[in-house]
């Protein structure tokens, strides 16, 4: 037997590697903590969920209520309005009818609770009957929202105008009136029942919603009616910009939203319903502060005990914990030495490939950047092209204003050659001096004649002064050249060749130009 191939038996395995019993302490006090907090957690929310959906109902079933009154109120006096339209059209308007269709008016307010008065105004918006006591009949309405919406629209139903103050006792009110017709079709007036703001108030106040609750009352172009809390300025405000209004309302005529109001800046659970008969949207919304304020006191005192508790287990663990602290920011200090070794190598491989006159890649880095291209221009037989980019007049630009000037020229030219550029691949280098390279790999001469001509217009639209060229500005010429590589027939340097001799024919042909190999002009 070959004793090369014999298997020494004697020899031990090596040991399964095993957790400290440190780390395993640490990781079964962290699983108790966190399954502690996640459980407190899920149900303190769990919770909010719970009170957040009963304060919907709630207000689902408080807008339910408020719309319900709204629409019994409405609904009471316009049936008055309608048998006033029937009597007026039928029996007409005399003087004779004037005193019995007063003590009617005044029966009826007596009737219901909700009428500040009733009024008939004939077609010019005089004053004809009213439930006042004393018949008066030298005052005019014409001006009013109501008479005029009636005198310029032929519809017959109930119109709910904006929020007024009566001529009569200067009492806010609510305005619900119809057209009445003469016999041939004409307008003939408006009768008007108004009602009053204090009967929805007292019917509101009844309902608990909080300190910062609301409800209120709009016509479905936005304009509040009544509002409570009650406040004189919101009346008659147009809120149509509002999310109710602008977000939620064109989609559902009833629903449940929670939003910031636009009025005041606290956010409700908004509950709301558009009423089918009457052009009206009532909205009843609880604070959502206010409703969380009791959960949010038991949620800190849960989260206090279960704070205590956790404490109390990291506290045991805590000697544990140190140690593998201190483990731990031994290796973490090691680790941040060995960053900031790579960094500062990837820092210094960086300055090593790049100019740091003009910011752009250096003559190294261009080297090895033509010749990775030019082997994948052989392989994939696509076009490699080569700007050579040279400053006209130099020399003479140092002579005249000075190295310091020079370099600050190269500076602003080499800008605009790195802009020149548009594609990852695409490579802008500092040649030697005041030559600069483009690589553009994929690109054929016309392609790259295209880029080196924006160059050389871009630098000559800076202006930047040189009385020592004859254009008075500092020009560029360029010499360009492409063509796809063949394995073993071609080189990298034959492409420099190649621009270099171009650019010496954009020189010798009075610079300020691009010349492609060739003989090609740009």
């Amino acid at each position: 037997m070959n004793t090369m191939t014999a298997i020494n038996t004697d020899r031990p395995e090596p040991a399964p590697k095993k957790f400290p019993i440190t780390t395993l302490a640490i990781g079964f006090v962290i699983l108790v903590c966190m399954s502690l907090i996640l459980l407190q957690a899920w149900v303190t929310w769990r919770a909010r969920e719970v009170q957040l959906a009963e304060t919907e109902r709630a207000a689902s079933n408080l807008a339910r209520s408020v719309s319900q009154h709204a629409y019994d109120t409405i609904k009471g006096a316009d049936t008055v309005l309608v048998g006033l339209v029937e009597r007026l059209e039928v029996e007409g308007i005399s003087e004779i009818n004037l005193p019995r269709l007063h003590s009617l008016l005044i029966k009826r307010v007596e009737e219901l609770p909700q009428l500040h008065g009733l009024f008939v105004y004939d077609q010019y918006g005089n004053w004809l009957v009213n439930s006042q006591p004393s018949l008066k009949k030298n005052g005019n309405n014409s001006e009013r929202e109501y008479f005029m919406f009636h005198r310029d629209h032929t519809d017959r139903d109930a119109h709910i105008g904006p929020p007024i103050k009566s001529k009569s006792t200067g009492e806010w009110v609510v305005t619900v009136s119809r057209r009445f017709n003469n016999r041939d079709g004409s307008f003939g007036g408006v009768v008007l029942a108004t009602i009053q703001m204090g009967y929805f108030k007292k019917f509101y106040e009844q309902f608990d919603i909080g300190n910062t609750g609301a409800i209120y009352v709009a016509l479905t172009n936005g304009t509040i009616l009544l509002r409570r809390p009650f406040e004189e300025g919101s009346l008659g405000r147009n809120i149509s910009q509002l999310p109710l209004f602008h977000d939620y309302l064109p989609n559902a005529k009833m629903g449940t939203e929670t939003f910031t109001s636009g009025q005041d800046g606290v956010t409700r659970i908004n509950s709301y319903r558009q009423l089918d008969s009457y052009p009206l949207v009532v909205s009843a919304a609880l604070s959502k502060e206010e409703v969380l304020a009791d959960w949010k006191s038991e949620a800190i005192i849960h989260a206090t005990g279960v704070a205590c508790l956790v404490f109390g287990l990291a506290l045991i663990g805590s000697r544990l914990i140190v140690q593998i602290g201190l483990r731990v920011q031994a290796e973490t200090e090691l680790l941040k030495t060995r960053n900031s070794l790579e960094q500062l190598n990837h820092t210094l491989e960086k300055l090593a490939m790049q100019d740091g006159l003009t910011g752009l890649a250096n003559r190294r880095q261009f080297d090895i950047a033509l010749k990775d291209e030019f082997s994948r221009a052989m392989r994939n037989a696509s076009s490699l092209a080569l700007i050579m980019i040279d400053v006209d007049c130099f020399k003479q630009y140092n002579d005249i204003y000075g190295h310091a000037a020079g370099d600050e020229c190269l500076r602003a030219i080499s800008k605009v050659v790195a802009d020149g550029k548009h594609r990852p691949g695409d490579l802008s280098a500092r040649y030697g001096g005041e030559e600069m390279v483009i690589l553009l790999p994929g690109t054929d001469v016309a392609g790259a004649m295209k880029v080196a001509e924006n160059i050389r217009q871009a630098i000559y639209h800076l202006e930047l002064k040189h009385t020592g060229n004859s254009s008075g500005v500092v020009t560029v010429s360029a010499g360009i050249d492409a063509f796809v590589p063949v394995r073993e027939h071609n080189q990298p340097l034959e492409l420099i060749e190649a621009a270099d001799k171009a650019l010496y024919c954009a020189k010798s042909q009075g610079r300020n130009c691009v010349r492609v190999g060739n003989g090609h002009d740009a």
